[in-house]
């Protein structure tokens, strides 16, 4: 039996929605700061940091209260991570 495009993405489409909103709903808890803005140093000393510490940034991205970077850790492990904007502490999901 061969299936066509049409019913694999009907099949397969709520899935992966639903995985993506849940991820997408997830980051909204992490709280890394209730500093305001004009305390948080620039991303950039943050990207110096974690380069001169071995990380590939992809892309980083300023969330409400987090700075949020897509990377490979010094391991080479890809991970979305959350830093404080203040201190520059990784915060745990």
């Amino acid at each position: 039996m061969r299936l066509n495009k049409q019913a694999i993405f009907a099949a397969i489409a709520p899935v992966v929605f639903t995985m993506s909103s849940a991820s997408a709903w997830a980051h909204g808890d992490v709280k890394c700061t209730t500093e305001p803005k004009e305390k948080w140093r620039p991303h950039t000393e943050l990207e110096a940091k974690l380069v001169k510490e071995g990380w590939q940034i992809r892309r980083m991205e300023k969330t409400t209260s987090c700075y949020e970077v897509y990377a490979k850790d010094p391991k080479g492990k890809r991970v979305e991570a959350f830093f404080n904007p203040v201190t520059f502490e990784r915060v745990e999901e």
